[in-house]
């Protein structure tokens, strides 16, 4: 099973401010969320009935899984200090 990746507005405007090398990661690790949408690491979020989010250095990625038509939706990405305020 092959996740479908959709990103917020928002969190695509955040991502591509990110510094170059470090956005790369990001993408990759988001990327590697199709086929794996809980890898090691990841955390569920309070609060959000399938929301987690995964650490990508001093990023951190919150999204939520939609299993029943097999797509992920990016929330938020944002730098450790700024991803919680406004979720």
């Amino acid at each position: 099973m092959v996740y479908k990746i959709r990103y917020w507005v928002r969190s695509e405007k955040t991502l591509a401010k990110i510094p170059t090398p470090q956005q790369r990661r990001v993408r990759e690790a988001i990327d590697k969320l199709a086929h794996s949408p809980k890898p090691m690491g990841c955390e569920k979020m309070k609060g959000m009935k399938n929301g987690y989010r995964i650490r990508v250095g001093d990023y951190r990625v919150v999204y939520e899984i939609v299993d029943q038509v097999l797509i992920i939706y990016v929330i938020r990405v944002d730098h450790r200090k700024d991803v919680y305020r406004r979720l």
